[in-house]
């Protein structure tokens, strides 16, 4: 049986004690995250201590008797429905939105950001892969449309963006962060100045780092383009874990370069 906790590692002086709208949760597999935001919803964000277990296994850490559904993800703004992704093999995609109640979705990362969304109205959820090629091809507006189009409405959902690559320790191309910001902005706007009044781009402080390089924060880029959705900034909520900075709580592909994630998955009510 889960339950809250104090956190798994003694480490107040970098915060885990003071997770602010995040509670971790302790069960007999290990400790995964849950943000507040989302109580109303069986979730989990789980962390590297799960390595070695898949989705099937993780679902009952967070609820019992839930179908399993994942994608073979592929960077991309491709959104299925969950029972296009039942069973293997698994179907590409970096999305998914339930279609029946009692349904798990899940999404990995080592360094991309999570993104569960429920509709607190209806009771169904999504599952999102949201890397720097997701946001700039609309993985999260996808996902919404996908939502509304079963019958949510946009002023209902809540949104979590899980542990993910900090700005700090992400080193992006101009290239890049325009893709990137110009999948955030309304016409007109400058794609640069919406990420860096979202806080999401900086120059890089690196010593001899070339002119075109910058430090970009995909998951306030991705708050942005949810904001710029029509999203009010009381239905999201960001952790501020950073899968780089937290060796002993994340795997990371930039830390690392090894192939390993973390999975995230959420429960749908109807």
């Amino acid at each position: 049986m889960a339950e809250a906790v104090d956190p798994p590692f003694d480490r107040p002086d970098r915060g885990f004690n003071a997770l602010d709208g995040w509670t971790w949760v302790g069960t007999y597999g290990g400790y995964f995250l849950q943000c507040d935001l989302l109580q109303e919803f069986e979730h989990g964000f789980f962390t590297r201590q799960w390595s070695g277990r898949g989705p099937q296994e993780l679902a009952a850490a967070i609820s019992a008797g839930v179908s399993v559904h994942r994608t073979r993800q592929i960077h991309s703004s491709r959104v299925l429905a969950a029972s296009q992704a039942a069973a293997e093999p698994w179907p590409e995609g970096d999305g998914l939105v339930s279609d029946g109640g009692g349904q798990s979705l899940w999404a990995c990362g080592a360094d991309c950001t999570p993104v569960l969304i429920a509709d607190r109205a209806r009771g169904s959820v999504a599952a999102c892969h949201a890397g720097w090629r997701g946001v700039a091809t609309g993985i999260l507006p996808a996902a919404i449309e996908t939502l509304e189009r079963s019958g949510s409405q946009r002023s209902d959902l809540l949104v979590a963006l899980g542990p993910a690559v900090s700005g700090e320790a992400y080193q992006v191309e101009l290239d890049v962060a325009m893709q990137v910001g110009s999948a955030c902005c309304a016409p007109g706007e400058d794609p640069a100045e919406v990420l860096v009044e979202a806080g999401a781009l900086k120059p890089d402080p690196a010593p001899g780092s070339p002119g075109d390089r910058y430090r970009l924060d995909i998951r306030l880029a991705a708050r942005a383009q949810l904001l710029n959705a029509g999203l009010g900034p009381e239905q999201l909520r960001l952790c501020p874990l950073c899968t780089v900075a937290e060796p002993q709580l994340f795997h990371s592909w930039r830390r690392d370069q090894v192939k390993a994630v973390q999975w995230s998955g959420i429960v749908a009510q109807a």
